[in-house]
C-alpha cells in the first residue's frame, strides 16, 4: 500500500540526515485539509517501527506505518515521488481498485 520512488527516498536522506538503516515513519495527523481525510494530514518523522502495519524499504531506508495510523491508507496506495522543478516530495494518493 506504500510505495516510494529511489528518488524521494534519496530526498528523505538528504532532508532529515538519515543513514542507511534508518527509518521514516508516516502518520496521520490533525491538520485543516488533507487530501483524502478531511482534518487530517501525513505526517513524517524519523523514529523506529514498534507495531508496524505496513512496511517498505527504498535506498537503505524503511518507511513504514504504525497498525494505528493505516485507517489513513485505507482503500488507497500511496506513492511517494520526487519533484526536481521544486525540490520536494509529493504524495499521491490511488484508490485500490
Amino acid at each position: 500500500m506504500i510505495e516510494v520512488t529511489k528518488e524521494a527516498a534519496l530526498w528523505f536522506k538528504k532532508e532529515l540526515g538519515l543513514q542507511e538503516g534508518d527509518a521514516v515513519r508516516l502518520f496521520a495527523r490533525y491538520s485543516a485539509g488533507g487530501q483524502i481525510h478531511p482534518g487530517f494530514s501525513l505526517g513524517i518523522q524519523s523514529d523506529k517501527p514498534v507495531s508496524p502495519g505496513i512496511s517498505v524499504m527504498e535506498a537503505g531506508i524503511t518507511f513504514f506505518m504504525e497498525e494505528q495510523d493505516k485507517w489513513y491508507l485505507e482503500g488507497h496506495r500511496l506513492k511517494v515521488t520526487y519533484n526536481a522543478a521544486e525540490d520536494d516530495i509529493e504524495y499521491r494518493y490511488e484508490p485500490l481498485a
